[in-house]
């Protein structure tokens, strides 16, 4: 993800997260952070003919990895872009040598719980109104990277669909 991704990036998060939805500077704060030798962030868009239909970040500090975002455009859902995605957060925990990746998902997003225990993260907790304003909880999963090695680091090719840095 570039700078000049934003743009399209807030359009798809307003529509996928519309009481939720992160700002332009939590963007460009993330953003800033992804870059250089003392980089700690790893942000991608997915493209299909030009239309950013998903993005993904990730973020690092010493051993531990946090998932930020996943999304992908609603007429991608149940294509494998989803498992894509995290396959490329994955590796870049890998690439920052974490352990440990962590990551919370509202408690009312099934389909998103079913896609990270297929890569094996376990419910280890809840954060309790998280998810403001609606005051929605989340549940906190974890999956550690020693007992899992390599394992993720499969492909999960959409047809088309091509993952950019």
């Amino acid at each position: 993800m570039r700078w000049w991704d934003i743009d399209l990036v807030l359009g798809l998060e307003k529509d996928l997260f519309p009481e939720d939805a992160w700002s332009r500077g939590m963007f460009w704060s993330e953003l800033a952070h992804s870059r250089g030798p003392e980089a700690t962030r790893h942000y991608v868009v997915a493209e299909d003919g030009g239309r950013l239909v998903g993005y993904a970040g990730l973020a690092s500090a010493g051993d531990l990895a946090d998932v930020q975002t996943i999304a992908v455009a609603r007429d991608y859902w149940g294509t494998g872009l989803g498992g894509r995605l995290l396959t490329e957060l994955l590796r870049a925990a890998t690439a920052f040598e974490c352990a440990e990746v962590m990551l919370e998902c509202r408690v009312d997003n099934v389909r998103a719980q079913k896609l990270y225990e297929r890569f094996g993260f376990e419910a280890i907790g809840f954060r309790r109104g998280y998810y403001q304003p609606g005051n929605v909880d989340a549940l906190v999963m974890r999956l550690t990277t020693k007992s899992n090695s390599g394992s993720a680091a499969g492909s999960t090719a959409v047809q088309g669909t091509e993952i950019n840095d």
